[in-house]
């Protein structure tokens, strides 16, 4: 009894003593943070010269205990940062809040190499997809991003086709999970295009190459995108809101982990930017897209997955007037056009694979891919616009200086179209690869069939003053262009590779891969051989440098756009378009402001035949119908990207190029009156001829050379306010050519005026669970971020022209009115992770 009493006295005296003692001591407590906002984990916080300490949490949350009366100095370190010191002294029983920012610092360590040798892609560059989730963009479509990289231009906003290094939108691979992505066939203007099939908020990985790409990628002459969809690994999802759209996304895995899914829902209607172009009318676009991702694991080796997309895109119009002002300071002009009638287009397109992926280990893997893209499209209109076309006062003395001093022309046209097409281009392939010692074995083989059926009803008129009504009964009324056939075509490709990649000495300085493919396409009984190969080689005199090169026969069979002339013929004599490839270049990695960079440069030179020359309105393409030319291109892209403000990544990129092309047989007449004038309608009054003089055009520049391009995409935020973000692109290229309507392509040598772009967004990040920024609260609780931001786009209001509508006046002349772009809009956005 006595001896539990004195422990129980023991046992109290103990309690007063701790109690006494904590009552005496004080602490120090706060949260850690880099430049950025972001808390910091396990940083070693003690105090200089006192035994123990402690650590930040992953919140970057921290708390010591200290004795009271003391000057103590409070020492901050991490790997990496700056050390920081604070000198305290607390009062007994105080709890003193230090809150830490640390600043990043850089430090020279040994020499060592770590290569992964599956990520060395040479002529191949990496997009982190995370960095565009809040990139202005008006058409909402993922490849629009591409367009601030070098050797991509692209002079329209309002679509996501894009040309690479003098190539045409036609000349762009893009690979979705290994199975090739089609898009439709009729659509003529940026405005009338939808949703791409790429959805950005199921993306994973993204490669982009604008030339020498290896044998294991298709028969195209340009570029390749390559895009792989994520595997999830728990439940989460997206979704945002906009003035143009909104889209919403959710993924996630089953219990037993054997099943997974993505699936993503976007609209988009971009009625509110269509708005703001010259032609003024009621604008009624719906784009709706719906994707799918499931994968299904049946064991250790075997894997399968299903990837689905269903497009439905709606585009009417009921054009009302529209007013364009244009011209030169010697010669100011107007056009006011009044319509009737209306547009009415639909695309409906699905796309379905089903892929088996077998890895008995981890050295061998095999697909087996099955897929199927069809589409049914048509496109309806019946419009009439009635012009006048003015001479404005250009005096600037005169009380009426840019009003309308005369009227030069008044005229009509009326266009039609009753077009309809409907395609199936269905596909089986095996993809294998093996690795073994110090290479890796890739192959393929691949078998296609399509089958196309085109409807085509269109015809143009284009009167000036009643210069096209017959004048007599038995005169015909004449048409500017008329097209009417039926096309069905039903057609086999195969085409396979094989490649092997060779890794040299320990430390893989060297990396050759070489390659060889064939196609053959039973509608012109073409057989095609392409070998392809790329070396990469980093010096062990530095490391920081690395150069490349590669050369490969590239060759694009036709698919029925290249096939179809003006006329709406079908040529099944042509032969597919082939390209050599020359590539040269080197990527050199650097320290500024103790961050790192990249600066990567390339020339090359292809070298052009058996090309099918075209025409290009707007994002429509019309092939001339023969392999009637040849050419070259050749040009250097630079770029450099990195860190210019700490914590995010920004590149500015610079591209020249020259392309031409020289036609067969190509040669036109110039023709003289009495006096010996040429013979100019318009212009001249004595238009009988009595002389002509052939020339031959000999090079002409092709329609995608587009001479110099520069580009930056830029990310900025407040120092002080990290949650407050910028982020701008910015696009300036020089003039493409053009020329005036029909096949003559040695008109084609004017050039649009230079296209200058400018889109800004700013963006508060009200939400971040990843860095614990700020706090939640209600349905906030299960949000992961939240951010709201307002966009301008086209924020210097430069009227950017896309093409050009040709008006007669009564003597025949010939004027071209620029067709603009958008001018400045305003766009709100807030997206949501959860």
């Amino acid at each position: 009894m006595i001896q539990r009493q004195l422990k129980n006295i023991l046992l109290l005296v103990t309690l007063l003593v701790c109690a006494q003692a904590s009552a005496q001591n004080a602490t120090v407590f706060g949260i850690i943070r880099d430049t950025l906002g972001k808390p910091v984990e396990a940083v070693n916080v003690a105090f200089m010269g006192v035994e123990g300490g402690t650590s930040s949490d992953s919140k970057g949350r921290y708390e010591l205990i200290v004795n009271p009366n003391q000057q103590l100095l409070l020492v901050f370190t991490f790997i990496g940062f700056k050390s920081e010191r604070f000198q305290v002294v607390l009062k007994p029983g105080e709890r003193r809040e230090v809150n830490v920012t640390l600043y990043m610092t850089s430090s020279e360590l040994p020499v060592f190499t770590i290569e992964d040798k599956g990520q060395r892609r040479a002529n191949f560059t990496m997009i982190d997809p995370k960095s565009l989730a809040q990139v202005p963009n008006p058409s909402m479509n993922f490849e629009s991003v591409l367009k601030t990289f070098p050797g991509v231009t692209s002079n329209n906003e309002l679509s996501s086709q894009y040309s690479v290094r003098g190539g045409n939108f036609d000349e762009n691979l893009v690979y979705v999970n290994d199975v090739e992505i089609y898009r439709p066939f009729l659509i003529r203007s940026g405005q009338q295009e939808g949703l791409t099939f790429i959805n950005s908020d199921l993306v994973s990985s993204v490669h982009f190459s604008a030339g020498g790409f290896d044998a294991r990628y298709g028969d195209k002459l340009s570029s390749v995108l390559d895009i792989q969809y994520r595997k999830p690994k728990k439940f989460a999802g997206s979704a945002s809101l906009s003035l143009l759209g909104a889209s919403v996304h959710t993924e996630g895995i089953s219990k037993n982990q054997k099943w997974t899914y993505l699936f993503g829902v976007r609209q988009k209607s971009n009625q509110y930017v269509l708005g703001s172009l010259d032609t003024e009318g009621e604008y009624k676009p719906s784009f709706t897209d719906i994707q799918t991702l499931l994968t299904r694991d049946l064991n250790d080796k075997w894997e399968l997955s299903f990837l689905g997309n269903y497009s439905r895109n709606r585009y009417n119009l009921v054009p009302q007037n529209r007013e364009t002002e244009f011209g030169t300071v010697n010669q100011a002009l107007k056009l006011r056009v009044f319509f009737d009638g209306q547009e009415v287009d639909k695309y409906e397109s699905a796309t379905g694979a089903i892929t088996a992926t077998y890895a008995p280990n981890n050295d061998v893997k095999l697909k087996f891919i099955a897929s199927a893209y069809t589409t049914v499209e048509s496109e309806a209109y019946d419009i009439l616009g009635q012009y006048y076309l003015d001479e404005l006062e250009k005096d600037l003395g005169s009380d009426n200086f840019g009003n309308t001093a005369f009227n030069i022309g008044v005229g009509s046209y009326l266009e039609h179209a009753r077009n309809n097409l409907d395609a199936m281009v269905a596909n089986v392939e095996h993809k294998g690869s093996l690795n073994y010692k110090s290479n890796t074995v890739r192959w393929g083989i691949k078998f296609q069939h399509e089958q196309i059926n085109d409807q085509l009803r269109e015809w143009t008129l284009i009167d000036s003053a009643d210069y096209s009504l017959p004048q007599e009964p038995e005169d015909q009324l004449v048409l500017q262009s008329s097209l009417r056939t039926d096309i069905s075509i039903s057609s086999l490709r195969a085409n396979g590779y094989i490649q092997n990649t060779f890794y040299f000495s320990d430390t893989s300085a060297w990396l050759l891969t070489v390659g060889v493919r064939g196609s053959y396409w039973d509608f012109n009984n073409e057989f095609t051989i392409t070998p392809r190969a790329t070396l990469s080689h980093k010096p062990r005199w530095s490391r920081n440098l690395a150069f490349k090169a590669s050369a490969g026969l590239y060759y694009q069979p036709p698919f029925y756009r290249e096939l179809r002339d003006p006329q709406g013929i079908i040529h099944d004599d042509i032969k597919a378009q082939r390209s050599l490839h020359l590539v040269l270049g080197s990527d050199y990695s650097f320290l500024a402001w103790g961050r790192e960079f990249k600066f990567v440069s390339e020339g090359y030179y292809k070298d052009l035949n058996r090309l099918v020359p075209y025409k290009i309105d707007n994002v429509r393409i019309r092939y001339l119908g023969s392999n009637s030319s040849h050419g070259y291109a050749t040009g250097a892209d630079f770029r450099v990207n990195g860190e210019f403000v700490q914590g995010v990544e920004s590149w500015f990129s610079l591209s020249f190029l020259r392309s031409e092309e020289d036609l067969e047989n190509d040669f036109f007449y110039t023709y003289f009156n009495q006096k010996g004038e040429q013979i100019i309608p318009g212009f001249t009054f004595d238009n009988v001829a009595t002389d002509s003089v052939r020339t031959e055009p000999g090079w002409l520049p092709r329609l995608t050379d587009q001479r110099v391009n520069f580009s930056l995409f830029f990310q900025d935020y407040l120092p002080k306010f990290p949650t407050y973000k910028m982020r701008m692109t910015l696009i300036f290229g020089s003039g493409l050519p053009f020329g005036p309507p029909g096949n003559d392509r040695y008109k084609d040598v004017l050039r649009f005026p230079f296209y200058r772009r400018v889109d800004i967004g700013f963006s508060k990040q009200i939400i971040d669970d990843e860095n614990d920024l700020t706090p939640k609260w209600g349905v906030t609780k299960h949000l992961k971020s939240l951010w709201a931001g307002l966009e301008v786009y086209n924020l210097l209001q430069v009227n950017n022209t896309v093409s050009y509508l040709w008006v007669r006046d009564v003597t025949g002349r010939q004027y071209a009115v620029p067709n603009f772009l958008t001018s400045r809009q305003l766009n709100f956005r807030i997206a949501a992770k959860f």
